[in-house]
């Protein structure tokens, strides 16, 4: 048994945020009835790489849903989708806010028919306010939301967060609001609509960076691997590679300084609280950098760990993907492919001891499972299916796109 287990979601998502929410949800056992209709998701020409000539990022953001393909500009694909809707708990759409009402497809269409329907749309900026209706991707919302002002070196270039981190956030946010939803329908036998935007989510994770600005009014800028309330916070580089360290008490404080040799400048005045080593974080830092230069990453790491201090060599993805903890924790597990052939995914985060997570069945081809849907929904049998799919209304792996 999954978390999840007869939760029924048709998916109209593509390209990162909303196949990562509905990712998520497969994981936990949710039945993902992925719909793409002739043109299909945007990320299955995400690439190279490509496995079998399927995008690898799409592999691993659709394992788990089952694929079906409906001509949605056909009365007969459109009414098809309707009455799968009928039958559906949750829907998860990530178009441009109106797309959905112009195919008669939208939340105040279909609530009529399926009232107890929870009905996730995620934007870059949400279904109301000026800016309803801008393009929006992950580099143009890191802007938007003022995190590409804050990432980069201090007078350096802004610099990119170096994955999908508005997506990504997005999609946890709508697994949070579907979560929500379910949980308030079991209370009142109804669904709603959730409204997930891409620049909330991203304000809401940013809420420390954003109250430190509210409550001085000094507008970040900025600062490298370093952070604005806890010093020392950030990479170091050790004679041989670098190291990422967090010093984040004052209990700490005083075991790094035993740790690296210098047990003197824990009393330091200039050093002695953490408000003190951020008014006097240049000189610090620079100490710092020194010592660290002296010896090679890996006698820095014994004396920081078995001090109890946060530290980490900096890892590539090569590295962290053959991690004996990540192998333990399954984060990077294999899964077989009919056309893609054997390949490795990233794993699922939530470890449940009584329901437990994980990847189901490989990421679909276009129209993969329309037939088997199709059956499984509506009873249609294979005359039924035959006409429908000759006369392009659901298309078929082979013949879909």
């Amino acid at each position: 048994m999954k978390a999840l287990d007869g939760i029924k979601v048709l998916d109209f998502s593509h390209a990162l945020a909303g196949p990562y929410c509905t990712l998520l949800l497969a994981d936990y056992g949710a039945d993902i009835c992925k719909l793409e209709a002739r043109d299909g998701d945007m990320a299955r020409g995400w690439g190279p790489p490509f496995a079998g000539g399927i995008s690898s990022v799409f592999l691993g953001l659709n394992r788990g849903k089952r694929g079906i393909s409906i001509d949605l500009k056909q009365t007969e694909g459109l009414d098809l989708c309707l009455r799968l809707i009928d039958r559906m708990d949750v829907l998860v759409e990530n178009f441009r806010p109106g797309s959905m009402d112009r195919l008669g497809l939208g939340y105040e269409q279909v609530r009529q028919r399926n009232p107890r329907l929870i009905y996730c749309s995620v934007s870059g900026y949400g279904q109301a306010g000026p800016s309803r209706d801008e393009a929006a991707m992950d580099l143009v919302v890191q802007s938007s939301s003022g995190l590409l002002s804050i990432t980069g070196t201090p007078g350096g270039e802004s610099v990119r967060c170096g994955y999908g981190v508005t997506d990504v956030t997005a999609g946890l946010f709508s697994v949070i609001g579907i979560l929500l939803a379910l949980r308030a329908r079991e209370q009142t036998g109804r669904g709603q609509y959730v409204d997930v935007s891409m620049l909330d989510c991203m304000i809401s994770t940013m809420s420390s960076n954003y109250m430190s600005y509210l409550g001085s009014g000094i507008v970040p800028q900025p600062m490298g691997t370093a952070f604005p309330t806890v010093v020392p916070y950030r990479v170091f580089h050790a004679a041989d590679r670098s190291l990422a360290i967090a010093v984040g008490s004052e209990k700490l404080w005083g075991a790094f300084c035993r740790a690296i040799g210098r047990p003197e400048i824990e009393k330091y005045p200039d050093y002695e609280s953490n408000a003190k080593r951020i008014q006097n974080r240049a000189a610090l830092e620079d100490l710092l950098a020194a010592v660290f230069a002296e010896l090679p990453v890996a006698e820095w790491l014994q004396r920081l760990q078995s001090a109890g201090i946060p530290s980490s060599l900096v890892r590539n993805f090569e590295e962290v993907a053959n991690d004996p903890q990540c192998e333990l924790r399954e984060m990077f597990p294999a899964m077989p492919h009919a056309t893609a052939g054997p390949h490795r995914v990233t794993g699922t985060p939530v470890k449940l001891s009584e329901t437990p997570g994980g990847p189901g069945i490989p990421a679909p081809l276009q129209g993969e499972h329309t037939r088997e849907v199709m059956r499984e929904f509506f009873g249609l049998d294979d005359g039924a299916l035959d006409d429908l799919e000759s006369r392009r209304v659901i298309l078929e792996a082979d013949r879909a796109g």
